[in-house]
Formats: C-alpha cells, structure tokens, sequence
C-alpha cells in the first residue's frame, strides 16, 4: 500500500480460505487502480494466513498486508477493527472495497464509524467519474431502481460489493508483489465474545445470500409436486425459491419469490424448475454464474438465459437428479468411511 492513495481491498478469509468475493474484488480493484495510476493493495486479516498472498499477487495485488495473530483467528469485531483501522489510518488508501457479507456487513460500518467516512453498502458496479471519484451503484426499493452514489470529500472512499456481481480475473502466476506481515497488538479487554459459528440454513438463509438455489414455478403444477423442488434443493444444499405463480398458489411464501417483485439473486448456480422464464422472474436472477432450466416447453423464453437446458417433464428429470444426487453422497460417504 502506498504513503497516501492507492486502492485497498479487505480480503476476507474463513476457515484459511479466501473467500470468492474477494477475488472477484481484487481484480476489479486492479482495474480501478490501472486508471487512477495507483497501487493496488489487500489486506488479510487471520492467524497462519502466509499461503493466502500468492492467490492476490496472482490477481494483481502489488502489496499484501497479512495481520497476523492467534487473537485474529476467527471474527472479533472489536479486533478486526482496532487492527484495519490503525493500518488503514497510517497508510491512507484512497479507496477500500470489502465484500457486502455477514462480516463485511458487520465490519465495514464499524471502520467507516471509527475513520469517519463514509460507507456505500450493496454495490453492484464500480466505475470512475473525470476526477478520479469512485462512481458507485447500488439497488434501492428492492432491486426495482438502482442509486449512485459518490463521494466528493471524505475518505477513504469506501464500498461493500454485492458477492457474484463482479468476475473474477485470470491468475498470472508470474506476478509479484511486497507481503508485509503485522502482528497487531490487540487490547485484552474485549466486550465481545465470539463463542462459535453456526453455518447458516439454506432453508432460512436470505436468498441475497443464497450460493445455491432450487426454484420453482407454475410448472411444477401442486403442493404435492413442490416436495420435489424442496427434495432437490435438500440433496444439493440449496436455498429454495419461487416465480410468483408458485407463491400465489401458496407453494411457497413470499420471502422466496424471485423476481421483480420479490427478490434478486445472484448465486453460483441456480435450477430453474418449470419456469417459463417470463421478465418479471428473470430481472431477479439473471446475474446468476451458472443457469439450469428444466422445462417441457422447447420454445420456453428461461432457455435463453439457461447454460443448461433440459427440455423435458420436470416431474421425471428432477426425481432422477435428486436419486444421483443421493448415490453420490452415499458413495462419498462410504469412501471416507462415515456411517
């Protein structure tokens, strides 16, 4: 990280894994900072984090900061910011970037508090306007309108970016960059106590949030029928969804409905399950990485988003993935001995 400006990315981990979003950040920070003619830089915050430099040299990272100590080891609120707030106050980045999760939706407000900036949630774009300000977009009513938003004066500049929105660029192995290691000296005295993580449901987790998700629509035809989608979304650890016409026959409630009346979504794969593929449900997950569409009508308007397309009677096709599914994890499961 340069004395003053630069481009600044908080790079989460968990568990010693970086996550997704991060990478997706850093190449679209080395993007920003190739216009500005600045320094892009990451910061990761853990304990025995040395290995996770190289995947954001790779990216384009020209320094990393790895904030190294037993008392990072998982997210303490308190700890985290004293450590990225005392880094970020004596290096001065123009602008930092952090993924829009549960601890950047934690986190990022805090340092913005304790730095006195201020803070632009949910992005869903970056660009730059002709002075170099950081152009940012974000959805306001429900994903039915978009905002942007800059700001002219205080700094840094900084943003949450909605995980899946941006691509993640190709690793240049040949890269490199300066790893600055820190042990940050964090205060005992704690008012919080992190007691353990609880990995969320997909059966209640927020689509926002979702990385899987099973949907169905008209198609599926009853209550009866909509077992299968929950049965598919179970065997693959999905969150599961709806179009409207599913929610208004009352397969499903209303805070899984997808669409431009419900929710938007972008996660790592999505099943679309007899959904025609009308607008008012595609503005709500197009962004998805990865689109399966399952219908009998060849001519359906989802095939033309679809990655996959399986044109058939969802009715026999979703049982026969569901049984795959199944054997597969059974196998799995034997193979590494577990009862």
């Amino acid at each position: 990280m340069p004395s003053e400006g630069g481009v600044c990315v908080l790079a989460e981990q968990r568990g010693g894994q970086l996550q997704e979003v991060s990478l997706e950040l850093v190449s679209e920070g080395r993007k920003l900072a190739d216009k500005l003619g600045e320094q892009l830089s990451a910061v990761v915050v853990g304990s025995d984090i040395a290995e996770l430099a190289q995947p954001l040299i790779h990216l384009g990272a020209n320094k990393v900061w790895l904030l190294d100590s037993p008392l990072l080891a998982t997210y303490c609120p308190e700890f985290y910011t004293d450590a990225l707030a005392h880094l970020i106050e004596t290096n001065r980045p123009t602008i930092v970037l952090s993924g829009d999760t549960a601890i950047g939706q934690d986190l990022a407000p805090r340092l913005a508090a304790r730095l006195k900036t201020g803070l632009v949630t949910e992005c869903t774009a970056l660009s730059l306007d002709e002075e170099g300000l950081v152009v940012l977009t974000k959805p306001s009513y429900g994903g039915k309108a978009s905002s942007i938003v800059v700001c002219p004066k205080a700094r840094p500049q900084m943003a949450t970016v909605k995980p899946g929105i941006m691509d993640t660029g190709t690793p240049d192995p040949s890269l490199t960059a300066e790893v600055v290691k820190l042990t940050p000296e964090c205060s005992s005295e704690l008012k919080t106590k992190v007691v353990d993580f609880i990995k969320a449901d997909p059966k209640t987790i927020s689509l926002s949030e979702a990385e899987s998700i099973v949907a169905g629509g008209g198609g599926t035809g009853s209550t009866e029928n909509w077992r299968l989608i929950e049965e598919l979304a179970e065997a693959l650890g999905a969150s599961v969804a709806a179009s409207r016409v599913a929610v208004d026959a009352r397969w499903a409630g209303s805070d899984r409905q997808v669409g431009q009346t419900g929710k938007t979504v972008n996660p790592k794969l999505y099943i679309a399950c007899g959904i025609s593929g009308a607008i008012q449900h595609t503005m709500g997950m197009k962004d998805a990485k990865m689109i399966i569409a399952i219908n009998k009508d060849r001519n359906a308007p989802i095939f033309k988003l679809a990655d996959v397309s399986i044109v058939g009677d969802l009715m026999e096709i979703v049982p026969a993935i569901i049984q795959r599914l199944r054997e597969l994890t059974k196998s799995s499961q034997d193979s590494q001995g577990v009862a």
